[in-house]
C-alpha cells in the first residue's frame, strides 16, 4: 500500500470524524420525568434479570469511547434515534452510542480494508464502501424494528387470551399483566418485556391508561393501538374487560389467518417468474433439443 493511499485513508477519517460532529443533533429542551420516575424500577428489574456480567461490561465499554465523543456536542443523543432504537428493544443509554459509534466506525474499517485489498480503481471501490457502510447501520435497525414488531404482532392474541382466563381466575387487570409477562418470558420475550414494562411504569406514579399509551407508541402497530383503545372505552363504559379480550383475540386470529391464506395465494404468481426464466428452458432444452438436432442430423444425410 503506497503513502498515498494511507494518506487519504487518514483524511477519509478525519473528514468523517468531522462530518460525523456536525451531523449530531444539539440538546433539546424535552424532560426526563418518566424516565427519572421509573429509573429505581427499570434498575431494580435489570439486577433481577439473569444477564451474564460480560454482556453489560461489553455493552458499556463499548460505548465509552464514542459516548465521550458524542457529548463534546450535545449531552444527550437524538431523540429520534432513541426512538428507532427503542421500537428494535434496545432501552439502555450504551445502545445509542454504540449505533453512533457503528455509524462512524464501520466506514473507515471498512475503506480501510478496500484500500489495503483491492488493486485496480482503488478509489472507486473506496468511495463506494464509505458510503454504502455508512448506512448499513441504519438499515440493520430497520430490519431489526420490522422483526420485532412482527413477533409482537404474531404474540398478542395468545396473551389477550392468557389475560382473560387470568381475569377469569379472578386476578385484577394489573396482575394479569404482570402474571402474562412472566408466563411469555419464553415464548414471546419481546411481549413479555413490554407487558412488565407497563408494570414498572405503573409502579412508578404513571396512570395506567398513560402507561397503555406508552406501550402503543413503543410497538407501534395498529393491533395493539386499537387494543390500548378498546381498553380506554371498557375502563370508560364499565364494560367486561374478559369478554371484549376474547372477543378482540378471535378478531386478531382471525385477522392473522387471513393474511397467511392471503400470502399463500400469492405463492402462484411468485412462482411466474421462475418457472419461465429458469425451469421452462431447462426443460425445453432436455427436451426439444435433442429432437432438433436429431431431425437436422437426417436431413443432413437426406441432403447428402
Amino acid at each position: 500500500m503506497t503513502a498515498m493511499t494511507i494518506a487519504l485513508v487518514l483524511a477519509s477519517f478525519i473528514g468523517f470524524l468531522v462530518l460525523f460532529l456536525l451531523m449530531l443533533p444539539r440538546s433539546s429542551a424535552q424532560t426526563a420525568l418518566l424516565e427519572q420516575a421509573t429509573r429505581d424500577a427499570r434498575v431494580s428489574a435489570e439486577e433481577t434479570e439473569s444477564r451474564s456480567w460480560r454482556s453489560v461490561v461489553s455493552t458499556d465499554f463499548l460505548a465509552k469511547p464514542f459516548g465521550a465523543i458524542r457529548k463534546l456536542m450535545t449531552p444527550k443523543p437524538d431523540p429520534e434515534l432513541v426512538r428507532r432504537l427503542l421500537l428494535a428493544g434496545y432501552r439502555k443509554p450504551a445502545h445509542a452510542d454504540i449505533f453512533l459509534g457503528a455509524r462512524l466506525a464501520l466506514p473507515v474499517v471498512l475503506g480501510f480494508l478496500v484500500a489495503l485489498l483491492v488493486t485496480g480503481n482503488v478509489l472507486f471501490f473506496f468511495f463506494i464502501t464509505i458510503v454504502i457502510a455508512f448506512f448499513i447501520p441504519d438499515f440493520w435497525l430497520s430490519h431489526a424494528i420490522n422483526k420485532r414488531r412482527e413477533k409482537i404482532r404474531l404474540s398478542v392474541p395468545d396473551a389477550l387470551d392468557l389475560l382473560a382466563i387470568c381475569m377469569e381466575a379472578g386476578l385484577g387487570l394489573d396482575q394479569g399483566i404482570v402474571r402474562v409477562g412472566q408466563e411469555l418470558h419464553v415464548s414471546h420475550p419481546e411481549l413479555s418485556e413490554e407487558l412488565l414494562q407497563i408494570n414498572f411504569e405503573q409502579r412508578a406514579g404513571v396512570p395506567r391508561m398513560t402507561a397503555w399509551k406508552s406501550f402503543a407508541d413503543r410497538v407501534d402497530l395498529e393491533n395493539v393501538r386499537s387494543f390500548v383503545a378498546m381498553l380506554i372505552q371498557t375502563d370508560r363504559f364499565g364494560t367486561p374487560l374478559s369478554k371484549s379480550l376474547g372477543n378482540f383475540s378471535d378478531a386478531l386470529r382471525t385477522q392473522r389467518r387471513q393474511q397467511a391464506e392471503e400470502r399463500a395465494a400469492k405463492t402462484t404468481i411468485k412462482l411466474v417468474p421462475p418457472l419461465v426464466f429458469f425451469i421452462f428452458p431447462n426443460i425445453a432444452i432436455s427436451t426439444v433439443v435433442p429432437a432438433i438436432l436429431t431431425v437436422m442430423k437426417n436431413i443432413g444425410h437426406i441432403v447428402d
